[in-house]
Parts: C-alpha cells; sequence; structure tokens
C-alpha cells in the first residue's frame, strides 16, 4: 500500500495561503520521486514508498511531512494538511504555471478553482486491472463511511461552509467525479473511459476523479475519497482500513460472490451526509437509506473487515484509532473546536499546521 497525501502552504505570519510550491518542492525534492507538484501554486504531494506494515507506513509519511516542513520554514511557510483553505488571498492566480493547467483552465473556467482543495489518496496492489475493477466495485458502499471518518475541511476562504468535508462537495461539480457506477469489466470501464475522453468531458484519464479507480500509472486500485488527513495517524487509518477493503473484496470473487447491489442514487445521498456530518452527526445506510449515527457505519465497516484487519496485523491499530477519534471527533470537528475558543482561523490554521508538523498529538 501507499499514501499520497496533499498540502497546502501557508504564510507563517499571516497564515494566509502562500504561492511557494516551486521553490518548497525544490528545497525539499532528494530525488527519491516521492515528492511532486500539485496542481496550484500553493500546493505540493507526497507519494510514500511501497509498505506493508502500518508502522512502516506511519514512518515513511512523517518522514515526508518533516521535509516539507523543514523546507517551508526556511521560505517563511508552515505546511498544512487541510481539505480546504481556511484563509486564501484571492488577488492572483491560483493554477501553477503549466501547460496542462492552461489548458484546463481554458476548458473549464472557475472549475479549476476548486483544485485547491487536498486529498489523501490510498493505492493498493498489486493487481491486475480486472481485480481493480472487482475491488472498486465491491468498495463503493464504503466510501461514504472513508469521508465521514477523514472530513477535514469545514472551513473555506473565512467561512463555515456548513459540512464537514467541504472539498468533497466542491469536488462534485467535476463531470468525472463522486462515486462511479458499477464498473463490472475491464472491457465495460475502459469504454467508458473511452467515452469520457472522446465527449472532451475529461482532458485524459488522469481527470477521472472518481472517489475510487483503476490506476493508470501503477498496478493498483486507489481510493480518492477523503480530505488530507490531519494526522499521519488518520492517513495511516484511511489505508489500513481500503487495503482491508481490497482484501475482502477479492475473496468475495473468490467465493463467486457478485459485487454488491447498491443504489447510485443512495449512494449518492449517503455521499452528501458524509461530507455534511461527518463522524459526528448521522449517515445514510448503503443498502436500506436509513438515517442511522455515522458510528453504526464505522462498526459496520470494521466487521465487514474483521478477518482482513486480523490477518494484516491491523486490527489494533484501527481499533486505537478510532477509539481516538470517537472521543476527540472527526478534523472538521476538531477544526471547529479550536475556532470556538476564540473565534479566529489564524489559530485554526496554526493547529493544523502543528499537527501537520506532528507538534502537537
Amino acid at each position: 500500500m501507499g499514501v499520497e497525501e496533499e498540502f497546502l502552504l501557508v504564510d507563517a505570519r499571516t497564515f494566509e495561503l502562500s504561492a511557494n510550491a516551486k521553490t518548497v518542492l525544490a528545497d525539499a525534492d532528494d530525488g527519491s520521486g516521492t515528492m511532486h507538484m500539485e496542481a496550484t501554486r500553493y500546493q505540493v504531494e507526497s507519494a510514500s514508498p511501497i509498505a506493508r506494515t502500518a508502522g512502516e507506513l506511519h514512518d515513511d509519511l512523517l518522514r515526508l511531512r518533516r521535509s516539507y516542513a523543514e523546507a517551508a520554514a526556511a521560505r517563511g511557510c508552515r505546511l498544512v494538511a487541510c481539505g480546504t483553505p481556511v484563509l486564501r488571498r484571492t488577488d492572483e492566480p491560483v493554477l501553477a504555471d503549466e501547460p496542462r493547467r492552461h489548458v484546463q483552465r481554458a476548458r473549464f473556467g472557475a472549475l479549476t478553482d476548486t483544485l485547491v482543495d487536498s486529498g489523501c489518496h490510498v493505492h493498493v496492489g498489486t493487481i491486475d486491472l480486472a481485480e481493480a475493477v472487482r475491488a472498486a466495485d465491491h468498495l463503493r458502499p464504503w466510501l461514504p463511511t472513508l469521508i465521514a471518518l477523514g472530513a477535514n475541511s469545514p472551513f473555506k476562504d473565512g467561512t463555515d461552509t456548513g459540512h464537514a468535508s467541504w472539498r468533497t462537495v466542491a469536488g462534485s461539480e467535476w463531470p468525472c467525479s463522486g462515486i462511479p457506477p458499477r464498473l463490472g469489466t475491464p472491457e465495460h470501464y475502459l469504454a467508458a473511459l473511452d467515452t469520457l475522453i472522446g465527449s472532451g468531458t475529461i482532458m485524459d484519464e488522469k481527470m477521472v476523479y472518481w472517489d475510487v479507480r483503476p490506476s493508470m500509472t501503477w498496478p493498483t486500485v486507489e481510493v480518492r475519497a477523503p480530505d488530507v488527513a490531519m494526522s499521519v495517524e488518520e492517513a495511516v487509518l484511511q489505508a489500513v482500513l481500503t487495503r482491508a477493503l481490497v482484501h475482502a473484496a477479492l475473496r468475495a470473487r473468490d467465493r463467486g460472490e457478485p459485487a454488491p447491489e447498491v443504489s447510485d442514487e443512495v449512494l449518492t445521498l449517503a455521499r452528501w451526509r458524509a461530507a455534511r456530518d461527518g463522524l459526528e452527526g448521522r449517515a445514510v445506510h448503503p443498502w436500506t437509506a436509513e438515517l442511522v449515527p455515522a458510528h453504526v457505519l464505522v462498526d459496520e465497516l470494521i466487521a465487514h473487515v474483521l478477518d482482513d484487519l486480523t490477518d494484516a496485523g491491523d486490527l489494533d491499530y484501527v481499533t486505537t484509532v478510532i477509539a481516538r477519534l470517537r472521543l476527540d471527533g472527526c478534523g472538521a470537528h476538531r477544526q471547529r473546536r479550536v475556532y470556538e475558543r476564540r473565534r479566529r482561523f489564524t489559530d485554526v490554521v496554526r493547529h493544523l499546521a502543528d499537527v501537520t508538523e506532528a507538534r502537537e498529538p
């Protein structure tokens, strides 16, 4: 498994976005291929090496965050893991000065403003395209629960959005986003991809912004649903849960079980509700469409992958981190709690930076 994390850069004094991504990346990059530019001038991305255990992945992600944080500090910046910018200057261009981004802006206009949002992308492999398609179909009902667990974007440009994951809502405006339809077979998936590209709906396969997709670069299935995690522990939680879901999907295949029949309409509602309520509110049950406490679906998710977590040695890790989230809340809840103390967004950004850089738990 591996994790890609997108980070925002903010000015260390004003806590507004800082357009220093290019220089911070140049300073931090060690040539290992683990550090990359993102879509905007305010973001950098890390891509962890392949990890086989939660502890190995934790160490890799922590090392990458600290490398970026050191480079950012040298440029008068802080590294922030947050799904949306809490504070942003709006008097400068958003996108990175690259040919691809110019084409995107010309074709998709103001939609590209949403690219400043940051996610956590989990890759699980090694699997072939047929296995990735099957895994994606089996993961669909659980994607809203992963969104609720990872909700970390309640604020946007100095306002409370009323949602726990505004990134999820804003990103839904793209034509190829959200929970994908059942893909069925590799042939059906590739045909759908040809239609999307041929119709001009997307530029290429990189613009498949579905919450889960077969990777066209690596022999993996990629889950893109959750916001970037405030803490390393939450990022690892997303990774080990995703790996367990993929293992469960492949075991179901071996037993001859088809992907679950779940209504696209209900999943759309479940996704929005997860984005609004996060972990602290209620959720739409993917099979019954009933409103239930979000923690009920977390419990059902863990029960669904219990054997896979146990076999991988991840059950204790998952139990510990989820117990902490039940007590402290998801990232969005913790952000709002910081804001309520003095009603200052700068306090929120400072807290996010401290946790991102592992200065606070």
